[in-house]
């Protein structure tokens, strides 16, 4: 019989993935739809949400975007940390008793000196933004929960995802949009990128996925894993090899809007905990996550 999931966030870019992967036939899992709408900012919304108890519950739903953060820090931090005190209370009143996933965010390490790389979890937390201090702040709150309820709690900590489906407000779905547009003929071949001299840990969305779905089987509770690829890529080499894959001809150009520049010029993550917990490996290629991430705004672009 397959064990029922709760997941918060799901028609969100990686909410849509894990649906796509629960409704594969060998998942051991089936997705427990949530009896009505809701907003985790409204306690009242949370109360008759679950007609069955969840085994595990996967608590995606969450502000993600960085700069929103620091124009609406109370707001970012009402979703991101009283949003996860009120779906823990609604389960605890509900009888819940399974296994809750966190996913809080790499972006919790700040400045990591190069010296430090790759980040490990062994690294102290250090954010550096509003939306990270809501990520550790219900970290720390969903794992004194496990305790406090006996609850098996567990913290993932992805870094850079990349896939399908994603907004362009992130940095490769960005340039895939926009070489799409140069592709039809919709804008010059020019490109506006931001600061892209900076290496980051970027995983494709379906290993993240499966590394969820690795922690709800296998995880320790009380621990905290990074879900990363263990290398690091520079912006400006995803940008290139998505030109290359599309065979378009196009000028990089730095538009002052978009230039946040980052403290952090490095960031590479350690999976080993996660792997030598679970047996997880990243299996999906960069050149493989490129070419999916064109197709789908290639169509996606001749929608718009």
């Amino acid at each position: 019989m397959k064990k029922r999931l709760f997941v918060t966030g799901l028609s969100g870019f990686v909410g849509q993935h894990i649906q796509s992967r629960l409704a594969l036939p060998d998942s051991s899992w089936e997705l427990l739809p949530a009896a009505a709408p809701y907003d985790l900012t409204d306690p009242d919304s949370l109360i008759d949400l679950w007609p069955q108890l969840p085994d595990a519950v996967i608590h995606l739903a969450g502000q993600t975007f960085v700069p929103q953060a620091f124009r609406d820090p109370a707001g970012t931090l009402e979703i991101n940390l009283l949003g996860t005190l009120n779906l823990l209370q609604a389960l605890k009143a509900r009888g819940f008793q399974g296994t809750f996933l966190y996913v809080s965010s790499g972006d919790v390490y700040g400045q990591v000196g190069e010296n430090a790389l790759p980040i490990t979890e062994q690294q102290p937390p250090c954010p550096r933004n509003p939306y990270a201090v809501s990520k550790l702040s219900a970290e720390f709150l969903s794992l004194q929960w496990g305790l406090s309820e006996g609850w098996p709690v567990l913290v993932a900590r992805p870094f850079n995802h990349i896939g399908t489906g994603q907004k362009d407000s992130f940095v490769i779905a960005s340039a895939a949009r926009q070489i799409s547009r140069i592709k039809q003929g919709l804008q010059a071949p020019q490109l506006e990128v931001g600061d892209i001299d900076v290496t980051r840990d970027f995983l494709d969305v379906g290993d993240v996925v499966s590394a969820y779905f690795a922690l709800l089987e296998k995880g320790t509770p009380g621990q905290v894993y990074n879900i990363c690829s263990g290398r690091e890529q520079s912006i400006r080499s995803l940008i290139e090899q998505l030109g290359d894959l599309a065979e378009v001809e196009m000028q990089l150009v730095q538009d002052p809007a978009r230039m946040r520049r980052a403290d952090q010029r490095r960031v590479c993550g350690s999976h080993a905990r996660l792997a030598k917990t679970t047996g997880w490996a990243p299996e999906i290629t960069t050149q493989q996550s490129l070419r999916a991430i064109l197709s789908d705004w290639e169509m996606r672009v001749r929608q718009e």
